[in-house]
């Protein structure tokens, strides 16, 4: 994953009105909705170190629950049963606490890439063969968002749908633009990426395997055309850092669980 796309931060819009906000998780592409999930839970997790030397990041703590719990209910939320996890580091340990998926009303399958991983794009492309048919959804698995996933869709001639946010501190120059719906490459007004998207299996068309970011398939995909997205408003965090992590303990002690997102 490229160091812009790894931005750690939780989002809310102060321009939003509270109306507004009750909204906020909306998702208001039109186009087809993704059939299948996958969860990127194979790094390393260095920033996260000294927490990540025994476990791998997606399952810290989080509000009482793992990070992965929390993913795993927003993907039952919104209606997908078929949910695959990439595996890497100490990914036998991931494998035991999820299992087959049934107590979260999932269906779950892992794709193993052993030690070191294949990275976003090469992770991806690996574990096609399981996502099967029709637009998938990826969800970086550091992050935790209210966006309504169930409300994604990929557009008709779109091979990628973004889910991007307003820039965090840590990532003041953003990733992509968005104007009318379609993603455009870096310059004035860019957001960051927020780690979620719907992606159809052509967007890999030429992929070799092996280890690659997703970052230059998309940035390709954009100059063609070929990726739209949206702006969420509502809450959003990507954890990376013990520090970023405790900022969403301290959020979620608050009582933040609004949208879809409640304690498994």
């Amino acid at each position: 994953m490229c160091a812009a796309m790894a931005a750690v931060a939780e989002y809310r819009d102060p321009m939003v009105s509270k109306s507004d906000r009750r909204d906020a998780g909306k998702c208001t592409a039109s186009g087809t909705p993704a059939s299948s999930a996958m969860i990127l839970a194979a790094g390393r997790g260095e920033r996260m170190r000294p927490l990540t030397d025994d476990r791998p990041k997606t399952l810290l703590d989080a509000g009482g629950f793992p990070l992965v719990d929390w993913q795993l209910r927003a993907v039952a939320d919104a209606g997908l049963r078929s949910v695959v996890i990439n595996l890497g580091w100490l990914g036998g340990q991931i494998r035991q606490h999820v299992g087959d998926g049934h107590h979260f009303g999932l269906s779950v399958t892992y794709s193993d890439e052993g030690f070191p991983p294949l990275e976003t794009g090469g992770g991806i492309l690996n574990a096609l063969p399981l996502l099967g048919e029709g637009p998938f959804l990826v969800i970086n698995g550091d992050v935790w968002c209210d966006a309504r996933l169930g409300d994604l869709r990929c557009p008709a001639g779109s091979l990628a749908h973004l889910v991007l946010v307003a820039n965090p501190e840590h990532n003041p120059d953003g990733d992509f633009r968005l104007h009318e719906g379609q993603v455009l490459g870096r310059g004035p007004g860019a957001m960051t990426f927020s780690g979620i998207g719907i992606y159809r299996e052509k967007l890999f068309d030429g992929c070799r395997a092996g280890r690659f970011p997703l970052a230059p398939i998309l940035e390709g995909a954009i100059q063609r055309g070929q990726v739209t997205g949206e702006l969420h408003r509502g809450r959003w965090f990507d954890v990376g850092d013990p520090g970023r992590l405790e900022r969403l303990r301290q959020f979620l002690r608050r009582g933040g669980r609004a949208g879809p997102l409640q304690a498994p």
